[in-house]
């Protein structure tokens, strides 16, 4: 591909400007002091040298009408209580402290200036849209952000960032590639917006890296109460095609994020009166918990394709991780372990580990964190995702994403999975690696 652009700051409904230079990031450090209410702690004291603990912090909104994640925060102090309750990390506590970003920037600037008030070392599996908020403060005190959910772009090119997934950018890619197989025409129900301008282009690098045609793009309001005219629409113009002797069912692939629940009610209503078609989306848009809460097997889902960044949550993979919830959270329903933001702070807090034991008896600080993960620790996850590892110049001429405005993104794969019988299982095995589709993504 030629003419390629690097990709605009966002790519999902609600999201802000990427992080700003570091000189910014100072005047925001300055700017405000305010601790936010409501933060949680696992009691302890400030990371450092010696047997004093080590602090980290881990937010994500939560009890707000938009997007909630309680499950994150609530595992990290699970975590904080099974590793400790095993003799810490290098012999020493971990303490971990929790905050309410509130699906707002003031509060995500809150929650990062409290980071660097209380001197942690590093933000830990975290759930923030306002990434321009964020990480002006990170920055400017050089603490890293291990693991955030990969909503912004900001997380794949902070040099302070240090992504477990893909994002957004390898689950509609990934999509896109899956359905080129078996779907007739593929029609996107998307936001009206200027993030949502991005997510045809994702979808049809993967469609069209398959040897399919593009998308049909249906724009939707992001905060609409019903969405019968937009499935209409989509029902319309995602007809079956006949290739090859064989009847391939039109795709819909609705990605309204939050709203996702809100235009299946309207889909099941309207897509009686039109041909059998297949729905199809990517995790974060829909989990088990709405699967459940939708009808299970009677429900809207039924068959649906949807690509995520793990193995399916019954996989053997997860156990230990299930194990950390039973021993230490079994009463806790804030925590799922099919929900892939528990999943993603279980990846981001195995990470921390494993920098904070290449370290040895060393000083643990936000500095010799981040000098870690820069040096080219190798970090095996059992098999969740490829071994992570985060070259110090990711710019180089081998970081084929960098091109494209991904250079912190390290782990392009997705998984395929099906809703059967109720219960998301794997459509095909192992993981789909979407660097190069990707890369001939003609992003603007």
């Amino acid at each position: 591909m030629t003419g390629r652009r690097r990709i605009r700051s966002t790519f999902l409904p609600r999201h802000h400007r990427p992080v700003r230079a570091l000189a910014l990031a100072v005047g925001a450090l300055t700017a405000g002091a305010s601790l936010v209410t409501g933060c949680g702690v696992v009691p302890g004291t400030t990371g450092g040298s010696g047997d004093d603990p080590i602090k980290v912090m881990t937010w994500a909104p939560s009890d707000t009408e938009a997007t909630n994640k309680p499950g994150m925060p609530a595992f990290a102090e699970a975590y904080a209580r099974w590793i400790n309750a095993r003799g810490g990390l290098n012999g020493r506590k971990l303490t971990v402290l929790t905050c309410n970003d509130k699906n707002n920037g003031v509060g995500a600037a809150k929650c990062a200036r409290r980071a660097v008030k209380e001197h942690v070392v590093a933000v830990v599996g975290s759930y923030s849209q306002y990434a321009d908020s964020f990480f002006p403060p990170l920055e400017g005190a050089g603490i890293p952000y291990i693991g955030g959910y990969g909503i912004t772009n900001a997380e794949f090119t902070s040099p302070l960032s240090y992504p477990v997934n893909g994002g957004q950018p390898t689950l509609l890619a990934g999509l896109g590639k899956e359905l080129a197989r078996d779907c007739g025409n593929v029609a996107l129900v998307r936001p009206d917006t200027i993030a949502g301008d991005e997510l045809p282009v994702l979808l049809d690098s993967g469609l069209t890296t398959g040897g399919h045609r593009a998308a049909a793009d249906v724009r939707a309001a992001d905060d609409a109460s019903e969405y019968s005219a937009q499935s209409t629409q989509a029902l319309a113009r995602s007809g079956s095609v006949k290739e090859k002797e064989k009847e391939k069912e039109g795709c819909v692939v609705p990605a309204l994020g939050d709203r996702t629940s809100t235009f299946m009610d309207s889909f099941r209503r309207a897509r009686a009166e039109y041909p059998r078609v297949r729905t199809a989306m990517a995790m974060g848009s829909v989990d088990q918990t709405e699967i459940d809460a939708s009808g299970g097997a009677s429900g809207p889902y039924e068959g649906s394709y949807i690509t995520g960044w793990y193995p399916v949550a019954s996989d053997a993979r997860w156990d230990t991780m299930k194990k950390v919830i039973k021993e230490e959270a079994f009463d806790d329903n804030r925590i799922d372990s099919a929900d892939a933001g528990v999943q993603t702070t279980w990846i981001a807090y195995t990470v921390f580990r494993k920098a904070v034991e290449s370290l040895g008896g060393g000083e643990v600080t936000a500095d010799s964190v981040r000098g870690a993960l820069n040096d080219g620790l190798s970090i095996p996850t059992g098999g969740l995702t490829p071994t992570l590892r985060w070259p110090r110049d990711t710019w180089n001429a081998t970081n084929h994403l960098a091109s494209i405005g991904f250079p912190r993104m390290v782990n392009a794969n997705v998984t395929l999975q099906v809703v059967r019988q109720g219960r998301l299982v794997a459509a095909r095995e192992g993981f789909t690696d979407v660097t190069q589709t990707l890369q001939h993504a003609d992003i603007d």
